[in-house]
């Protein structure tokens, strides 16, 4: 199924699986002048929580104010979703979470291990976002120009979004 048809389906199922076939998105802290940072996501679903593992030494950490608000903004390996999600950041380490997602992909950054004193976790309580997607059909992607174009009050349907409130 395409971003547009899952979206208009179910939004929050397509953000969710959407995000299982994704390795990372970009973070970043409302209000501050340093720019979004890739970081790989565990999301939470029942809780509303995308977890991230980080060191302590990026300006991200350093920087953070517990609850301050941050986006966390995907897309789709075929450009056909978007999604931005706001909610509150904290650091915080749940050494039982750190045991579900710690991987051989995650220890490569870590030479301690999970032991390393750098190692820290980011949480995100999600309270909104926002889905996009569009067609993948270049058919009706030229179908809905060409009628756009010919009629003056119809602009082309080729994409659909959704708001979401965790």
């Amino acid at each position: 199924m395409n971003a547009y048809s899952a979206i208009e389906k179910d939004p929050r199922t397509a953000l969710s699986e959407q995000m299982e076939d994704l390795r990372a998105g970009m973070l970043g802290v409302e209000g501050a002048a340093d720019h979004m940072q890739p970081m790989t996501h565990f999301p939470d679903w029942a809780k509303n929580e995308i977890w991230f593992l980080t060191s302590r030494e990026t300006d991200l950490v350093r920087k953070l104010v517990p609850g301050q608000k941050a986006k966390y903004v995907l897309m789709g390996k075929k450009q056909d979703f978007q999604a931005c999600l706001r909610g509150s950041l904290t650091e915080t380490m749940d050494t039982d979470r750190l045991e579900k997602i710690w991987s051989p992909v995650a220890a490569a950054w870590f030479q301690g291990g999970k032991e390393d004193p750098n190692l820290t976790m980011l949480c995100l309580k999600l309270d909104s976002g926002q889905v996009w997607g569009s067609t993948d059909s270049t058919l009706r992607f030229g179908f809905e120009i060409a009628r756009a174009n010919l009629t003056e009050e119809k602009l082309p349907d080729v994409g659909t979004q959704a708001v979401l409130t965790f």
